[in-house]
């Protein structure tokens, strides 16, 4: 025989509706919280995919002729140009570039974005779209020798003439496997590009085909890793990015993904055998719109000769 209520007062109805008001308040608190957490994330992510990081780097170069002692390089990269989120960093970027003064400036790779598993993406007036207004906002780059670019691996598997051309037509000269001598007296400096490494473009030997082997060498590429291959040839500094430095980085943990090519060096200075490489973390992002204390990077690199 089941009690009665006057048997024990409040228990069979009660006491269930308590337990259970409590589990779905616990359960409210959990996901308000967890809302709130990810609306912060979120919130500060946003907003550090529009706060600059401005990076100074030195680099002994063993073989650079005095003539180009301290000869300054600002390097960008990894653009992934869309109107609402990457647009204003490389807006900023621009101004803070040529409030610099730089000789040179090096690009390399990733104007454009082709989406996963959006095939339409990648047509010309969807790359034209992406393209033509970057190039717009790179050709006010101002360095005293030139602006210097490599296509990505995003360039390279949509239409890569289209953003070659976008970006020859305001003056940014796209090295796609070669060089080209910088002259001060009798000496030069080279700057060498590679089509994109990750999707098998990439010719180091047709780029370096005209550069003498004892003339001081600078390598635009990429995938950063690939300096495990360029460190056996006559190349002494690489500049690179692709890794976006991982985009969002966890304490204690790191970035919980790096894209292929760049997992061995994802991001800052690395000395690879006798060459100086320096992976910087790019100005745009890619499929989510965050950055997670990893804030995109304008740096400034110096060259110095060796001993000096």
């Amino acid at each position: 025989m089941n009690p009665s209520n006057s048997e024990v007062p409040g228990f069979s109805q009660t006491l269930p509706a308590r337990r259970l008001t409590r589990r779905r308040l616990f359960a409210t608190g959990i996901s308000t919280a967890a809302a709130a957490v990810l609306g912060v994330t979120g919130y500060v992510g946003v907003r550090e995919t529009r706060e600059l990081s401005f990076n100074q780097v030195i680099i002994s170069v063993r073989r650079l002729p005095h003539e180009f002692e301290g000869c300054t390089i600002a390097h960008l990269s990894d653009f992934h140009y869309d109107p609402m989120f990457s647009a204003n960093a490389i807006r900023e970027a621009v101004y803070r570039v040529n409030q610099l003064h730089p000789d040179i400036v090096a690009l390399t790779g990733d104007f454009v974005t082709v989406p996963y598993f959006r095939t339409w993406h990648k047509s010309k007036p969807a790359i034209k779209a992406q393209a033509e207004p970057c190039a717009e906002l790179l050709g006010q780059l101002r360095p005293k020798a030139g602006v210097f670019a490599v296509l990505g691996n995003h360039d390279q598997c949509s239409q890569p003439d289209v953003v070659m051309d976008s970006l020859q037509a305001r003056g940014i000269r796209v090295l796609r496997n070669e060089a080209v001598p910088l002259q001060k007296g009798g000496n030069r400096l080279w700057v060498t590009g590679v089509d994109d490494v990750l999707e098998g473009a990439a010719d180091l030997n047709m780029a370096l085909r005209k550069v003498p082997s004892h003339e001081a060498t600078i390598l635009l590429a990429h995938e950063p890793d690939f300096a495990d291959e360029v460190a056996e040839g006559p190349v002494d500094v690489q500049l690179s990015g692709h890794s976006h430095g991982g985009q969002i980085r966890l304490p204690l943990i790191g970035p919980p993904y790096l894209p292929e090519l760049a997992r061995k060096y994802p991001w800052g200075l690395r000395r690879v055998g006798e060459l100086s490489l320096y992976t910087n973390r790019g100005l745009g992002t890619i499929e989510v719109p965050v950055r997670w204390n990893c804030p995109p990077e304008v740096t400034l690199i110096r060259l110095v000769r060796s001993g000096v």
